[in-house]
């Protein structure tokens, strides 16, 4: 299982970086890992597009869902609600599709850029041009390898508006207020909002700059994504 994580995405991902790293200006690396994850976001897109509408669209018909919800009969309560997403549009699957997909390809990213950079010539393709010289201070600002608060505190700032923006704060139905569901659902939109971002600050300023840029540059893609699929909505 390994062997076949390092050979379908670890060692393809660090050969497209060693390649961007060759045509970047000044060889900066910490480009290269901006421009490779854009890459790898723009060719999930689809699927991320998908999935974002669809959380968007079930935060219309929340209210419609909790009146479903009421229902005891689980049977009638599971077929109202099937009819509803298919009502709307909605494949109530589509975010779990792209976890599945997303997770190894992140974790690849994160062991490829885990130690910065390092040229591994053992793992390169033939036809991968090997730059002749690496370097490692992106923007002539920081050296990838070191740790940065400062960039520690971007990516929990950029983390903190993308879940703001991917999980609008909970507006619970007057009926439910007070039950354990309703105090559920909002201990937990409070704590994804607002710890889990400042968790992610910590962990990022104990691993090296390489890893905060990836995260950085993901976080402000899916920023604008969301943006623009709230906007399409709108329009619609």
């Amino acid at each position: 299982m390994i062997s076949f994580f390092k050979l379908t995405l670890y060692i393809p991902l660090y050969n497209l970086l060693v390649f961007l790293a060759s045509v970047m200006p000044k060889n900066d690396i910490g480009l290269a890992i901006v421009v490779l994850t854009l890459g790898v976001k723009t060719a999930l897109f689809p699927l991320q597009h998908k999935a974002s509408k669809t959380q968007s669209k079930m935060k219309t018909i929340e209210p419609e869902l909790s009146k479903i919800k009421e229902n005891k009969n689980k049977e009638e309560q599971a077929k109202q609600m099937m009819e509803l997403y298919k009502e709307h549009g909605i494949n109530p699957f589509s975010s779990i599709l792209l976890l599945f997909i997303q997770i190894p390809i992140i974790m690849a990213l994160y062991f490829v850029f885990l130690k910065g950079f390092s040229l591994n010539l053992d793992i390169l393709y033939t036809f991968t041009p090997k730059p002749a010289t690496t370097n490692s201070i992106f923007l002539g600002l920081v050296d990838i390898h070191t740790k940065s608060y400062l960039f520690a505190l971007l990516v929990g700032v950029t983390q903190f508006f993308q879940i703001r923006l991917a999980m609008p704060a909970v507006t619970p139905n007057p009926d439910s207020k007070g039950t354990f569901g309703a105090d559920f659902q909002k201990s937990m939109n409070v704590q994804m909002r607002y710890v889990m971002p400042v968790i992610i600050m910590f962990v990022s300023a104990s691993l090296p700059v390489a890893v905060s840029i990836y995260w950085i540059t993901s976080n402000v893609f899916s920023i604008c994504h969301e943006l623009f699929v709230k906007r399409l909505l709108v329009k619609n």
